[in-house]
């Protein structure tokens, strides 16, 4: 399922309130702030039928000690999607008080 999520499922949830499923079975309220296609990332021969790469950032609405791991996501359209691997960022330049996050997909 995850091969068919394409950045076209995200852009409507763009500034939008998205809660991830964490591992440990909790809950956290994040921000989609940014989608981007990443076609510097697709392979070279890849058929023309396969998704562009692309990217979601996110911030957390609430402190968190999440680092990353496998999360599910509710999205429209889609219903809980399970098994999305979100990985923590570095604050880099923002407030080095809250959780930054990046989703990728190949």
């Amino acid at each position: 399922m995850l091969d068919r999520l394409a950045a076209d499922h995200f852009t409507p949830l763009l500034h939008q309130t998205l809660r991830l499923g964490l591992p440990d079975g909790s809950a956290l309220a994040t921000r989609v702030d940014s989608v981007q296609a990443c076609p510097q990332a697709r392979m070279p021969h890849a058929p023309a039928d396969r998704r562009m790469p692309f990217t979601v950032t996110l911030t957390a609405l609430e402190p968190t000690g999440f680092a990353g791991g496998p999360c599910t996501m509710e999205l429209p359209e889609w219903g809980l999607v399970q098994g999305i691997w979100v990985e923590r960022l570095a604050a880099m330049g923002r407030d080095h008080g809250g959780a930054y996050f990046q989703v990728v997909f190949n």
